[in-house]
């Protein structure tokens, strides 16, 4: 355990936070972010000390709920996404859950549709929260007023994640940049949802109207919908949290996997892997990978907090970058961060429960993105998103350089996605444009300059 009180309150980063306004609590988990900054091990997870885990309970194994228990254990949960990124990576200049998934359908539309289904179909309230940053909080909001039902919640449809001082990589001190102020900021990470549910007193409001279970998980994942079954076995057996994983594959290239330390489970994220330590991949070793779709207990979380403000209690992430993300010569700075399912690892009775791929189809990347586009994936009437494959869907890898960003990821392909169903593997090297109907069967590389104008591809 780390003692934040290590840390003096004239911290210059603590100083910096107070004065923006943050709440107690956000102070609180700060400054024992800087206290576990002190350990020199901070922010890693040796290969070399964790073991694999052993099999876990599995979804499929879980009872079906009857109509009456469904509706009850469905009007305590709320279902929170988390939706402040911008999608940058992919060139985006707005939030990445109002980008197109299927024709005229958003993440953010879905993920209506979805609810407002669940709703109708099962009585429950089952309110819907977003966790925003201050730039997605008015795009995010207008999109969900298009669909009729969502106002009628008696609670708001969102709230705003945490923010706290970039360090300065040489000082430790925040980092200054008259250039663009608000660069000197970033949030902490969404391990950040905890506090950012008190300090907003979204908490307290949840637990006032009687809900108790939160489900989150990430606005680009349409797999991730409420599921009575995990529900139900969360209240009947009182887990207090669990965090949903599925079996590693070679498409997972981000994100984390499970692990036993000293005799409990844990989550490593690939920002926590030591410089030089190869075995983060071993999906030999590390049989589980972390989907970002947990389950908690509000109860439980607040009754934590009311004996310790930062708690939980989760493993720091020392995110290095630049102070100007697209600047490389800017100033170093240290970003420090923790993820919500490390939270399996602190909190007394966690757990974890595997569940099948069709919940775990996160869109990070134009290639993600391709593979949702496809025939792959079929979005019905009620939101759900269908796979069309057997176990895992097939891996996609196209030319950054002529793929990466979102508008040249458009322009290459004007005639829409390729079907994929018959597809096991589709790599794309250099410029090549899909410009009429294309199938995919078996394993194909296509290298260009080329324009295909439709047609079968045979490996």
């Amino acid at each position: 355990m780390v003692d934040p009180a290590t840390v003096s309150a004239d911290h210059p980063a603590l100083v910096a936070l107070e004065k923006s306004g943050a709440h107690p609590m956000e102070l609180a988990a700060f400054r024992r972010r800087l206290a576990q900054l002190a350990d020199p091990g901070a922010g890693t997870l040796p290969g070399d000390e964790l073991s694999p885990v052993d099999p876990l309970p599995r979804l499929d194994d879980l009872p079906e709920p009857d109509e009456a228990t469904t509706r009850a254990v469905l009007d305590r949960l709320a279902v929170v996404k988390l939706n402040g990124g911008l999608g940058t990576s992919m060139g985006l200049d707005g939030p990445k859950s109002t980008l197109e998934i299927k024709p005229g359908r958003s993440f953010l539309d879905v993920i209506a549709i979805q609810t407002l289904a669940l709703r109708r179909s099962t009585g429950a309230r089952l309110p819907l929260l977003l966790m925003d940053s201050p730039t997605t909080r008015p795009p995010s909001l207008e999109r969900l007023r298009g669909h009729s039902g969502l106002d009628d919640q008696p609670l708001p449809l969102d709230f705003l994640q945490g923010i706290e001082p970039k360090l300065d990589a040489s000082t430790l001190e925040p980092v200054e940049w008259p250039a663009d102020p608000q660069l000197e900021w970033c949030p902490p990470g969404h391990g950040d949802i905890y506090t950012a549910l008190a300090a907003s007193g979204i908490a307290a409001t949840l637990l006032e109207a009687g809900v108790r279970w939160c489900f989150v998980s990430n606005a680009d994942n349409l797999g991730a919908r409420p599921d009575p079954r995990i529900a139900a076995w969360l209240v009947e057996h009182e887990v207090p949290f669990l965090l949903e994983v599925v079996r590693g594959t070679e498409s997972d290239r981000k994100g984390g996997h499970l692990a036993m330390r000293d005799g409990k489970l844990v989550l490593r994220e690939s920002a926590q892997v030591p410089d030089g330590d190869p075995s983060f991949g071993d999906l030999s070793r590390w049989h589980y990978f972390n989907t970002n779709n947990i389950w908690f207990d509000l109860q439980a979380i607040t009754a934590l907090q009311e004996a310790d403000p930062a708690a939980p209690e989760l493993p720091l992430i020392v995110n290095r970058k630049t102070v100007d993300p697209t600047d490389k010569s800017s100033t170093k700075v240290l970003q420090l961060e923790t993820a919500m399912g490390a939270a399996v690892s602190t909190i007394d009775g966690a757990g974890a429960l595997e569940v099948p791929r069709t919940r775990f189809a996160p869109v990070k990347t134009t290639d993600d993105l391709l593979v949702a586009r496809s025939d792959l994936w079929e979005l019905r009437d009620d939101g759900a998103m269908v796979p069309h494959f057997d176990g895992v869907p097939p891996v996609v890898s196209l030319d950054k350089a002529h793929f990466g960003m979102l508008r040249d990821f458009e322009a290459r392909f004007p005639a829409g996605a390729p079907s994929l169903i018959d597809a096991e593997r589709l790599e794309v090297r250099g410029d090549v444009t899909f410009g009429g109907p294309v199938t995919v069967r078996g394993s194909v590389t296509v290298d260009g300059p080329r324009t295909l104008d439709g047609g079968t591809l045979e490996g």
